[in-house]
């Protein structure tokens, strides 16, 4: 008996967006790692004569990525890739048992809340981005992010515990949301010396630089 498909699975999804936004890799990540092919479509929301109108249509707040899945359009990244997960056939993203997926989506959370304004914002544009641009950085900006950052590497440490991935032995999409925001923040050099500080988040960045989604994603640019 052919068991039927799910809902336009045979549909080739369009991601729209930049490969070097945090957010459009995470959604890549997710795709990637369901075994999605799919279409990523430039999106320039920083051109000069501001965010193309036709990825208003898609994203009425003018952010990346936006995406399509045959008539279905989505914005936002938590919703992409919940729906990612389950729209596709491949490994399971999101934890079954209640605990462990409301420990997933803390984990985004934290990566939402404090990783990305902090550790890549505060950090990697104002230390990094701000340099190459011959700008000084906001002292107070990378002072408060410092102080973010230290809680946040000894919480995500703290919850890593003697796992292989952040919600145990399976790679989830609390590994997916982090790995870009890292990526950008070990740019950093003080950083990458927190990290050093703590071993077993160490190894989990061994783990995740070692996956083909993550060594497919990097950009270029």
């Amino acid at each position: 008996m052919t068991v039927p498909a799910r809902p336009m699975e045979t549909e080739r999804p369009q991601l729209y967006g930049a490969n070097h936004s945090v957010y459009v890799r995470i959604a890549r990540l997710a795709l990637q790692e369901k075994g999605v092919a799919y279409d990523l479509v430039p999106v320039d929301i920083f051109a000069e004569d501001g965010v193309p109108a036709a990825h208003r249509q898609r994203h009425p707040f003018g952010k990346i990525p936006a995406f399509e899945h045959g008539d279905f359009r989505l914005y936002e990244t938590g919703a992409i890739t919940r729906y990612v997960d389950e729209a596709f056939d491949g490994p399971a993203l999101q934890p079954v048992e209640a605990k462990t997926r409301a420990r997933m989506n803390q984990i985004i959370s934290i990566a939402d809340g404090y990783v990305y304004p902090q550790m890549v914002w505060g950090l990697y544009v104002e230390c990094i981005e701000k340099s190459k641009r011959e700008e000084a950085p906001d002292e107070a900006r990378v002072e408060n992010a410092r102080g973010v950052a230290r809680i946040t590497l000894d919480v995500l440490a703290g919850m890593l515990s003697e796992q292989r991935w952040m919600c145990g032995d399976t790679l989830t999409l609390a590994d997916l949301y982090l790995a870009p925001m890292i990526d950008y923040a070990l740019e950093v050099p003080e950083l990458r010396q927190m990290l050093v500080e703590h071993r077993k988040l160490g190894d989990w960045w061994q783990r995740v630089t070692a996956l083909e989604s993550f060594r497919e994603t990097q950009s270029s640019s």
